[in-house]
This record gives C-alpha cells, structure tokens and sequence, in this order.
C-alpha cells in the first residue's frame, strides 16, 4: 500500500497559542483514520490544521509526497484535501444544486453521483441551503467535498446533533465511499464504536499530543481501553 499523507513533529494553533505538540503518523492510500478523544483535546485544530486554516507553529504535512504546510487553504484543496467542517460552511443562499456545480472539479465524483448517494438531496436539488435540515446541510457538505475529487476526506463530527435515521444513512454513506470507493479520509467523532466499524486505524489525543495508536478493529475490541482514553467505552 502507497502512503498517502504524512505528518512529522506537527505543532499548530490559533495565534501564539499551541494546541497540537509534535504530532506524527502516516496513512495509506484508500485508508480510514479514527480520530479520537476527549472533547478540547486537539481533534478539530489536526483536522482544520491539515485543511490550512490554522497557525502551523512546527513540523511538516505532505499529501502523495506534495509538501502542503506551506500552502493555502484553495491550494490544499486543489491538491486533494477535501473538508467537511464542523460548521459544514455550505452556502446557504445558494441551491443545493448550485452548491455542488459552484466547486465542482473533474473527476468520477459530480452532483449525479451526489444525488444517487443522498436522494434526499436530488429530491431538494432546487432548495437554497436556508430550507434544509441540519441532516439534509451535512449531506450537502459532504457532497460538496466529494465533487472536489478529493484524495482525502476530512469529517469533522459528521454525525453531531443528528437523528438517529440520519446517522444510519450517513454512515452507510461513508462506509461507501471509504471502503467501496477506496476514498482515503480521517474522520474525529463522538461516537467511537460507530467510526471505528468502518475505519482501519485509529488515533487517540490528548492535550494536543498522540497518547495511542491501533488498528481500528483493535482498539474497538478493546472497550476497557475506550473507556481508559475517552470515558465513552460504549
């Protein structure tokens, strides 16, 4: 298996203030990351870090051997980052439709593959981002990254404050296009178990820094161990 993003000596925040301190790891092409811990303790800041949006303090990103620490959020995302925010950030004055065809990129991913994924979406293709769900937002989200054409995905809370039925068909979603269409992404979630049934490697942080590392299937075998890390082992 090819490598596909690695991080060394990682230190990053908001301002002076460091957040993340000398973290490193490696993923695979086609690989899904479980990044997991406690609330406040770096997930989000590694995520935004690696889509730009942060003050990178030390250490390097490379993205398929491309140096990315360098470059500007537009510049990540033409070079394969993909972001789905916690915010979800689409626009909500534009259609749903407008919304995927404004940040389209060439590629097997365009709105018709959308739309077959989440036909909740084909059915609201017309609506503004205003008139839909918060459910109905971050499948929009996530679409709006896939047409990028991304070679990584990054999820941010993809399931945060959403029905049950919602959930499931998120997941099943994400299960597709990571394990069936070979999409690497790095998804920071509540909700271990859920993650790790559908990721192959899992990252645990605390106060910014890597306190363990396993296969998913591990560490989600491991509940005693959950529940050491994150206080949530079920």
């Amino acid at each position: 298996m090819s490598e596909l993003l690695r991080i060394e000596n990682l230190s990053a925040g908001y301002g002076e203030a460091v957040v993340l301190h000398d973290v490193a790891f490696a993923l695979g092409e086609g690989q899904t990351l479980a990044l997991l811990g406690r609330n406040g303790t770096g997930k989000t800041t590694l995520i935004n870090t690696l889509a730009g949006a942060t003050r990178q303090h030390g250490g390097s990103i490379s993205l398929g051997g491309q140096p990315l620490h360098k470059l500007a959020p537009h510049l990540r995302a033409a070079a394969g980052i993909g972001w789905v925010p916690q915010e979800r950030n689409i626009f909500k004055s534009l259609t749903v439709h407008e919304n995927l065809t404004a940040v389209e990129r060439p590629g097997k991913w365009n709105p018709q593959r959308v739309y077959e994924m989440f036909p909740r979406l084909a059915e609201r293709k017309t609506n503004l981002g205003t008139q839909l769900s918060g459910g109905e937002q971050q499948m929009l989200a996530v679409g709006r990254a896939l047409v990028l054409n991304p070679k990584l995905l990054l999820l941010d809370e993809p399931l945060e404050g959403l029905a049950p039925i919602i959930v499931e068909e998120l997941l099943r979603a994400i299960r597709r296009i990571t394990q069936d269409e070979g999409l690497a992404a790095i998804i920071v979630e509540q909700h271990p178990q859920a993650i790790l049934a559908i990721s192959d490697e899992a990252v645990v942080l605390d106060h910014g820094t890597i306190v363990h590392t396993d296969s998913a299937a591990a560490l989600r075998s491991q509940p005693q161990v959950l529940d050491r890390l994150l206080g949530v082992a079920r």
